[in-house]
């Protein structure tokens, strides 16, 4: 064997162990499943914050996004190790039911009706419910996320606190997350109940705008909870418990107040009130 094909080999074999070792440690890194909203994805706050956690701990999240509901069954087949979601009496029964460990508050947005700027039903204000009453009443055209997400879940709330089974020929359901509720929206000028971090983050507007904010009622808060290693061993508690304990401590809540778009704040930690 010549010098130079020795060297060749040598510099080969040091590549190939290089390359080896890269894979097994890639193969190694530990990583969680969340199961998590739409919301959350959608509104861009998981490309802002999850590469702050996995700088701080080295651990990646691998985010499962669906309505809360559909996150909370997930959690209870045991296809996810922690929750992010906004449901708080369905996550309360989730830990109550022996699925979840300790929920935990994190952070809070509100929800807000979005529709045509022309207003036809003439919803523009502070009440929503006396707003979803005059949807119904004029027929208007309404996107139901009709998902059981958190979102789905206020607006059910809405609708029956307006007293109405009927809710009008314009009420549609879509089975969609926030973002294709929106869109729907948007291409037929009907009404959407919506949270206001995924409405900042929505491109596609064409003529809906906000039209009624500031209700009371339109409070959404987001909780988070590990998912029992009791009723599924294979659950990775410990690392899920360290993206619960990193997201409600200092680091996290800043990381969190810090996500704006175009100068806004999406989310609003309140971990410790």
């Amino acid at each position: 064997m010549t010098r130079r094909t020795y060297l060749f080999s040598l510099v080969s074999l040091l590549a190939l162990a290089l390359t080896l070792g890269s894979s097994a440690v890639q193969a190694q890194a530990p990583s969680i499943v969340m199961a998590s909203t739409t919301s959350t994805e959608q509104s861009g706050l998981f490309a802002h914050l999850l590469p702050a956690f996995k700088q701080a701990t080295g651990i990646d999240v691998k985010v499962v996004a669906l309505g809360t509901g559909q996150a909370l069954d997930t959690g209870r087949r045991g296809d996810a190790d922690v929750l992010f979601v906004h449901d708080q009496v369905a996550e309360e029964k989730f830990v109550a039911e022996g699925f979840g460990l300790k929920r935990l508050p994190v952070m809070y947005n509100d929800f807000v009706l979005v529709g045509p700027a022309s207003d036809p039903a003439k919803t523009r204000g502070k009440d929503i419910v006396s707003a979803l009453q005059k949807v119904a009443n004029t027929q208007a055209g309404f996107v139901s996320r009709g998902d059981k997400s958190g979102t789905h879940a206020a607006e059910l709330r809405f609708w029956k606190q307006a007293g109405l089974e009927n809710k009008g020929t314009g009420y549609k359901e879509c089975g969609c997350g926030m973002g294709p509720a929106l869109n729907m929206g948007s291409s037929t000028g009907a009404y959407v109940l919506t949270d206001r971090g995924t409405w900042l983050n929505f491109k596609n507007r064409q003529d809906l705008q906000v039209l009624v904010e500031g209700d009371k009622s339109l409070f959404n808060q987001y909780g988070v909870m590990v998912v029992n290693p009791a009723k599924h061993p294979h659950v990775k508690a410990d690392l899920a418990q360290k993206f619960v304990d990193w997201v409600v401590s200092p680091a996290g809540q800043t990381s969190i107040s810090t996500y704006k778009i175009g100068g806004e704040q999406l989310f609003f930690p309140n971990a410790n009130k």
